[in-house]
């Protein structure tokens, strides 16, 4: 299967500008990789952007900011931007920000298709099989279950809170056909009622992690596994064994992100001589730079590859009226 070739970095924070210019200020690669991919979906905190910027040219050559994406009194729902995950064949963008937001994107052509506000410093959403959206949001501990209708929005969206302690991530099992979300020293299993109007979430499963503080929770690029990044590490948690297995020992990592052969492990770490959570550069698991830009203020960072883990082949756009 031909493989998207884009390196998909979230740094949090919301809008900024597109520019067909040499993005300032220029790249800092002190040793680089022979990358197969070209391309990187930044938001960008120190310009307030998403952007896909050509690594080889260093140009902006698509973008999405919330001042043009959602009416202006709106915008606000989408300040500090903390994840962007492409879903539908990476025909759109998933957008959560800690402001409380939540947007599905086409990429096309920049097209806010659906948003509304959740609340409460989201961190992570994830799409369900139908069409409708479940976000975390880690201020008010809960996960929300939204009705997607691209027809209404952002007023009158059915939704449903569920009580999730800390809650930073959501990702669909296929296979299992359950939600995963990690929390404190848990990753927990729901299984989803599939009833378009009125979602909602039933807990089948708990499986004790072996540190807490859980972040990001991410699929294995081709493997039936999970990432999972806590406030001291990274592992990777076999989802057939429940084995779960230390990666890493970099501390404060944000994301964990791989690829098939050639890509390495990458991580987006939070700088701890500032105690901010973002970086301006990425770096493979061992602590290579793997790519870096002075100025930038970078949250995660992720090979944007099919996700076979969460989503179907050639997985389309739903809606759920």
């Amino acid at each position: 299967m031909k493989k998207i070739v884009y390196l998909l970095c979230i740094l949090a924070f919301w809008a900024g500008s597109c520019s067909s210019k040499k993005a300032e200020p220029g790249p800092q690669n002190p040793d680089p990789v022979a990358y197969k991919a070209t391309y990187l979906l930044a938001i960008d905190q120190s310009q307030n952007r998403i952007a896909r910027i050509d690594l080889k040219t260093q140009t902006v050559v698509w973008e999405w900011k919330a001042a043009t994406g959602v009416p202006a009194n709106h915008a606000a729902w989408f300040s500090n931007i903390s994840e962007g995950k492409p879903v539908y064949n990476g025909k759109y963008i998933l957008i959560t920000a800690s402001g409380g937001g939540v947007a599905l994107v086409r990429v096309s052509d920049r097209a806010t298709v659906f948003y509304c506000y959740v609340g409460g410093n989201t961190h992570s959403a994830e799409v369900l099989p139908d069409g409708n959206i479940v976000a975390a949001s880690s201020t008010g501990d809960v996960l929300t279950l939204i009705n997607v209708n691209l027809g209404i929005f952002p007023d009158n969206v059915y939704k449903k809170t569920l009580v999730m302690e800390d809650a930073h991530n959501v990702v669909w099992d296929k296979q299992r056909q359950v939600l995963w979300s990690a929390s404190k020293n848990k990753l927990i299993a729901y299984t989803y009622n599939f009833n378009c109007k009125a979602p909602d979430l039933s807990v089948k499963e708990s499986i004790t992690l072996p540190a807490s503080g859980c972040h990001d929770l991410f699929p294995v690029y081709g493997k039936d596994e999970l990432w999972l990044s806590t406030s001291t590490k990274a592992w990777v948690i076999d989802m057939k064994t429940k084995a779960v297995i230390e990666a890493s020992a970099l501390p404060r990592i944000k994301s964990v992100s791989s690829g098939p052969n050639g890509y390495p492990v990458i991580t987006l770490q939070g700088i701890d001589t500032d105690k901010q959570w973002y970086n301006d550069k990425v770096q493979d698991l061992n602590g290579k730079t793997i790519f870096q830009m002075d100025g930038l203020k970078m949250y995660k960072a992720r090979w944007e590859l099919a996700n076979e883990f969460s989503y179907p082949a050639k997985d389309e756009i739903k809606t759920c009226n």
